[in-house]
């Protein structure tokens, strides 16, 4: 990933390809310039034991690899076939072009891009589980 800007709120962490950094008193914008950087918002990370739905189980494969607990090689097969399994639910025209943005990021190595897109679908699965149909 290139020029990705990532702005903190004060005090708030992230984890950078395996290091821990935090923000100071104020407010700040970190530009990230290295490509196939690994970036991790601590804030959006999702623990093992809350990885219990399917768009988490599927968001937490992609944190795998930003947190360097997994190599994106290893990853690849079960990200796009967890994200494939999500089309067959997520059907909308919104939902789709989220579910596309994942699959063409892990295809790139983009597991930020990915984590993003996937993360935007956990409201519509919260409403899903709400409604009853699941």
């Amino acid at each position: 990933m290139t020029n990705l800007v990532i702005r903190l709120a004060p005090h708030e962490r992230v984890l950078l390809n395996g290091a821990v950094i935090e923000n100071g008193d104020r407010r700040a914008s970190l530009s990230i310039r290295t490509p196939n950087a690994n970036v991790l918002r601590l804030r959006d990370a999702i623990h093992p034991e809350q990885a219990t739905t399917p768009v988490r189980r599927t968001c937490y494969l992609a944190q795998l690899v930003l947190s360097g607990d997994s190599r994106a090689e290893d990853v690849q097969q079960p990200l796009l076939r967890a994200i494939e399994q999500l089309s067959q639910v997520f059907t909308d025209r919104d939902s789709r072009t989220l579910l596309d943005t994942a699959t063409l990021a892990v295809m790139g190595g983009e597991h930020y891009q990915c984590l993003k897109a996937l993360r935007a679908l956990l409201p519509r699965e919260a409403r899903l589980f709400a409604s009853g149909r699941h």
